[in-house]
């Protein structure tokens, strides 16, 4: 019995010891003191907290908020603000837990808002105006859009950030901010169809009923072209050197590269205006010389008696 006693009275020594480690005063805070244990609880606790948060978004984003039928953005965007608010109420908790009083806490956390509050500034805002975005939705996904010389379709919208895939396939990420403060053309705010015009000019001597009659058959034929709303062609003028008209045809599949469709159809224009034998003109100026009689010198001095 006496080993075992002796083992008994070592091992209480042991945690005796490691007790008063965990328990030595580190520093003050305030009228707080902080010690080994105090700053282990804080590392256990926060990381549980974390993890907590973490799976709580998952949760809400992933099962919650995929029934409600809301987009990704939006669903992401109120994970992330959820998740906040947790690690928010988490921390204030653990740290009254801990036995810290928080108003000692209010000089530094005042110091710590203002250098975070200047660094911080530009991120604020894009937080902020993502919001924004994600709930009035100027722009969703799939959007096709011009914001300051950027143009492509909208692939991701974040609480900081927006993707643009441009024609060439290049991302170009747009601070959120740009969105709220720039102005924006959104091609498909609405619904994917969207118009283009289609300037043609023929010779004076050509027929406008024929021309118009040939341009509706090339819009007809392309199958890019929306049947509805219908294609329509506007005599527009009487220009220096030729008849000025427009082709006005409706897309929703080339939204994205409006070039493409209308290389097809001055393509197909130029092959009917050739079968039609109707001139397509070039800009073309007459010159006109006149001739003066030549006097000479004789004639100059017998005007002269």
């Amino acid at each position: 019995m006496e080993p075992l006693r002796n083992v008994w009275e070592d091992l209480i020594e042991f945690l005796t010891k490691v007790g008063e480690i965990f328990t030595t005063n580190l520093f003050n805070l305030g009228d707080s003191k902080i010690t080994l244990g105090t700053i282990l609880y804080f590392i256990v606790s926060f990381t549980i907290l974390t993890f907590l948060a973490k799976r709580f978004r998952n949760l809400l984003v992933n099962k919650i908020l995929v029934k409600a039928n809301m987009e990704k953005g939006a669903r992401n965007s109120i994970g992330l603000i959820t998740r906040v608010m947790l690690m928010f109420i988490g921390s204030i908790f653990i740290i009254q837990s801990a036995g810290i009083d928080m108003s000692s806490l209010s000089l530094l956390a005042g110091a710590l808002g203002v250098g975070i509050g200047f660094g911080l500034q530009n991120i604020t805002d894009n937080f902020i105006s993502g919001i924004i975005i994600l709930f009035e939705k100027p722009i969703k996904v799939g959007d096709r859009i011009v914001v300051g010389d950027t143009e492509g379709d909208v692939i991701n919208i974040s609480v900081r950030a927006t993707t643009i895939l441009t024609n060439e396939n290049v991302s170009i990420i747009v601070p959120n901010s740009e969105f709220i403060s720039s102005r924006v053309i959104n091609w498909s705010h609405n619904d994917r169809n969207i118009r283009f015009d289609i300037p043609v000019g023929v010779s004076y001597a050509e027929d406008p009923v024929e021309v118009r009659v040939v341009l509706m058959k090339v819009a007809e034929e392309n199958e890019h072209v929306l049947k509805h709303p219908a294609p329509h062609v506007f005599f527009d003028e009487f220009g220096d050197s030729s008849l000025n008209f427009t082709l006005a045809i409706w897309t929703s599949t080339h939204t994205d590269k409006p070039r493409r469709l209308k290389t097809e159809l001055y393509f197909e224009i130029f092959n009917k205006f050739k079968e039609k034998g109707i001139e397509i003109p070039f800009p073309q100026r007459d010159i006109h010389v006149k001739t003066q009689p030549v006097i000479t010198k004789l004639e100059e001095k017998g005007s002269s008696h």
